[in-house]
C-alpha cells in the first residue's frame, strides 16, 4: 500500500527524536541548553575566552590565529622601517665625524736637511664640509658660502650639494678668518674638520728634490712620493691614524744653506748670460750624497701650480743632454786604465779627422801631434776620437756601461730619465760619443761617473739621504784603478792652471775641472746658434771631497764674454762663484800653499804640473 510522503517524513522525524531521548525520558542536552537562558559575560571573561579559543588547536580557529600573527609582524616591520627612515634623515654625529676623519688628509713625517733644519712639515688646518641632505635651501647655501669663500667655484659647489651623498667637501685648508666667517653663517649641515697640510718653509729651495703633496697630503713627486712608496701610503690606507710623534723624520743629504747659496748663484748666472734655463749640483765623491741641487726655473711646492710646466723639470735627473767635452774625461780614463795610452802618448791632431762624409774638427786646432795631457787641456775632439778608436766600439760601449752611462740611473727620486743611446752603434758613434756628442744622459748620471774618476775608481750611486762612506761603499764596484783616478785628477787640475777651466782656479781650494760645450739638437739636426754648456769641477784636486756640476741651457754671447758662449765663459764662471761661496759652508778650509806632492803615484813616474797657457 502506498503511503503519503508527508506521513513517512513525520514518522522518520519522530523515530530520530526518540533516538536522542535518554532512558529517563529527558530531552537532548543541546535542546536543554538552548532552552536555558545564558547569563551575560563580563568584558574580561570574553577576553579570557577569546584567548582560550585562540590557543585551542581547532580547525575553525586557525584562520584567526594566522591573521593576528601576520598583523603583528606587519606592525613590527613598519616600526623598524620608520626607524630606519628617521635615522637616514638624521645621521649620527659620531658617524659624520668618522666619515670626515677618514676623508681628511693623513699625517706625514718631517723632512730635515743634514743639519736638522726643517725642509717640510705638517701644520694643522681646518676644512669645511657639508651634508647635502641636511641643507634646507641649497641655492642659498651656495650663495652664502661662495660669498665668504670667493675662490670656491659656485657651479661645482652646487653640483656637489645637489648630490645624494651624505658628505662633501666645500673647501680644504681654510684660514682662521674664513672659518669664523663660515661659522657666522649658521648654516645647518655645514661643519669643520681638522686636517694636516704640508708646508715648505723655504719656498722653492730644493723644490725639485722635495717634490710636493696633493690636497689629501699624498706625495706626488720627489722625496714626498718616495716616502709614500716605502710604506706610508699603505699605513694610511689601512686606517692607521698616526700623529707626527709616531713617525721618524726623514733626514736628507742636502745642506739647506749650501743649497740656498748654489741656487742664488744660478739665478744670477742665468740672468747674466741670458740663458733659457740652468742647473747645478754638489756631490760628496766618497759617499755619493747630493749636498745641494737646484734646477731653474723651479716652483714653490706650497703652491705647485707650475710644477707640470715642461720648462720647470729637474734638469739634473729628468732631462737628458749631450754633455759635450766633459765626456772626454771618461774616454781618456778608459784608454789610460786599459794601458792603451799614457799621459805622454802622442796623438795625431795635425788635420781634421774624416769619416765618410763626416769631418771632425777642433775648436782651437793646434795642427800638430798632441800628448794625451794636451788632448785634455786643449779639449781636442780629433785627439779624443782617435783615442776611442784605439779601444774599439765594443770596448767603448762596455766601459760606458760599466760607468753607468747606458742604463737608467735610479735614486730615491721617482723621476729619472733613460739615456738616449744610438740604436746602431758603429765607429762613427764611438768617435763622436768620445767627445760628448751622440749620447744623451742625465747630468746627475754624468756626475756619478766623474765622481768615480775622482774618488779612486769607485762607482757610487748618488743618494739624497744622509749616509756615511762605509755604507756607500758596500755596493760600489771599482771601475778604474787608483792610478787612473789620480791621472784624471791631475789632468783636471792641470786644466784649471793652464787650460779652459781657469774660472774655477780659486785661490786656496786647489780645484780642477773640465768644460763642455755641445750644439743642441733641434728638429733632428744640430743647431749652430743654440748650445748646452757644462762644467765639472772637483775640490780639492789632490784629495777630492766635492764634485761640482753646472749646466746652462742656451746661454747667449754677451759683451762680458767677448762674444763667446762656450762653457768656460758661462757655466765655468758660475761654477767658480759657487766654489768660492760654498767652500766655507762645506768646511773646505782654504790652503794658500801648494800641496807637496799632490799626486804621489804620478810623481813616481816623473809627471808633474807645468805652467803655460791655452785657449778654449
Amino acid at each position: 500500500m502506498n503511503q503519503d510522503p508527508s506521513t513517512t517524513q513525520t514518522q522518520n522525524q519522530n523515530q530520530g527524536d526518540q533516538a536522542w531521548t535518554n532512558p529517563n525520558g529527558l530531552a537532548n542536552e543541546a535542546e536543554i541548553e538552548a532552552e536555558t537562558p545564558i547569563p551575560p559575560r563580563s568584558f574580561g571573561r570574553r577576553i579570557l575566552d577569546a584567548g582560550r579559543d585562540l590557543m585551542r588547536t581547532r580547525i575553525d580557529k586557525s584562520g584567526w590565529r594566522i591573521r593576528i600573527v601576520a598583523g603583528g609582524f606587519i606592525c613590527l616591520y613598519l616600526v623598524i622601517a620608520g626607524k630606519l627612515v628617521y635615522l637616514a634623515g638624521k645621521p649620527d654625529p659620531q658617524s659624520l665625524r668618522r666619515i670626515a676623519s677618514e676623508a681628511s688628509s693623513g699625517v706625514r713625517p718631517e723632512i730635515l736637511d743634514r743639519n736638522g733644519e726643517i725642509l717640510a712639515t705638517d701644520v694643522k688646518t681646518m676644512s669645511v664640509f657639508a651634508e647635502p641632505r641636511r641643507l634646507i635651501d641649497k641655492d642659498e647655501a651656495v650663495e652664502l658660502l661662495t660669498a665668504v669663500l670667493p675662490d670656491v667655484n659656485a657651479k661645482e659647489l652646487r653640483d656637489r650639494l645637489m648630490s645624494r651623498k651624505g658628505f662633501v667637501w666645500v673647501k680644504r685648508g681654510i684660514s682662521a678668518k674664513e672659518q669664523q666667517e663660515v661659522f657666522r653663517l649658521g648654516l645647518p649641515g655645514v661643519g669643520f674638520v681638522p686636517e694636516n697640510k704640508r708646508v715648505y718653509p723655504n719656498g722653492p729651495i730644493a723644490s725639485h728634490i722635495l717634490g710636493f703633496t696633493n690636497v689629501d697630503n699624498v706625495g706626488i713627486a720627489g722625496i714626498e712620493k718616495y716616502i709614500d712608496s716605502i710604506g706610508l701610503s699603505e699605513l694610511n690606507g689601512a686606517g692607521f691614524r698616526m700623529t707626527a710623534d709616531d713617525l721618524k723624520p726623514i733626514t736628507l743629504s742636502l745642506d739647506l744653506k749650501v743649497t740656498h747659496a748654489l741656487r742664488d748663484e744660478m739665478v744670477k748666472g742665468i740672468e747674466r748670460y741670458k740663458a733659457k734655463a740652468g742647473a747645478a749640483a754638489i756631490m760628496d765623491v766618497n759617499t755619493g750624497e747630493v749636498i745641494a741641487l737646484a734646477s731653474l726655473p723651479d716652483y714653490d711646492p706650497n703652491n705647485p701650480v707650475d710644477a707640470l710646466d715642461p720648462n720647470r723639470i729637474n734638469r739634473m735627473s729628468v732631462g737628458v743632454f749631450e754633455m759635450g767635452s766633459t765626456f772626454k774625461a771618461l774616454t781618456l780614463a778608459m784608454a789610460l786604465d786599459a794601458n792603451k795610452v799614457n799621459l805622454s802618448t802622442r796623438i795625431d791632431a795635425r788635420a781634421a779627422l774624416r769619416y765618410g762624409r763626416f769631418t771632425i774638427h777642433d775648436f782651437h786646432a793646434q795642427n800638430r801631434a798632441l800628448s794625451v795631457s794636451e788632448v785634455f787641456t786643449y779639449s781636442s775632439n780629433i785627439g779624443t776620437a782617435r783615442i776611442a778608436l784605439m779601444m774599439g766600439v765594443e770596448a767603448h760601449k762596455a766601459f760606458l756601461r760599466k760607468a753607468g752611462q747606458l742604463d737608467r740611473m735610479r735614486t730615491e727620486l721617482p723621476e729619472s730619465a733613460e739615456p738616449l743611446v744610438p740604436k746602431n752603434w758603429g765607429e762613427l758613434n764611438t768617435m763622436t760619443i768620445a767627445f760628448g756628442h751622440g749620447l744623451a744622459v742625465a747630468p746627475l748620471q754624468a756626475m756619478m761617473a766623474v765622481s768615480a774618476l775622482s774618488n779612486g775608481g769607485y762607482l757610487v750611486t748618488p743618494t739624497f739621504l744622509k749616509r756615511d762612506q762605509a755604507e756607500a761603499m758596500k755596493n760600489a764596484p771599482r771601475i778604474i784603478k787608483p792610478e787612473t783616478s789620480e791621472a784624471l785628477r791631475y789632468l783636471m787640475r792641470l786644466n784649471a792652471e793652464i787650460g779652459s777651466a781657469k774660472a774655477i782656479d780659486i785661490k786656496g781650494y786647489y780645484a780642477g775641472g773640465k768644460t763642455g760645450t755641445a750644439n743642441k739638437v733641434v728638429n733632428g739636426r744640430y743647431s749652430n746658434d743654440r748650445v748646452f754648456t757644462t762644467f765639472t769641477a772637483i775640490a780639492p784636486s789632490d784629495k777630492p771631497k766635492y764634485l761640482y756640476l753646472t749646466v746652462m741651457d742656451e746661454p747667449q754671447a754677451t759683451a762680458e764674454t767677448h762674444g763667446y758662449r762656450t762653457a768656460a765663459w758661462n757655466a765655468g764662471a758660475v761654477t767658480g762663484k759657487i766654489i768660492e761661496r760654498t767652500g766655507p759652508l762645506l768646511g773646505l778650509p782654504p790652503r794658500f800653499e801648494t800641496p807637496v806632492q799632490p799626486f804621489p803615484l804620478l810623481a813616481k813616474l816623473g809627471v808633474g804640473l807645468t805652467t803655460g797657457s791655452t785657449t778654449r
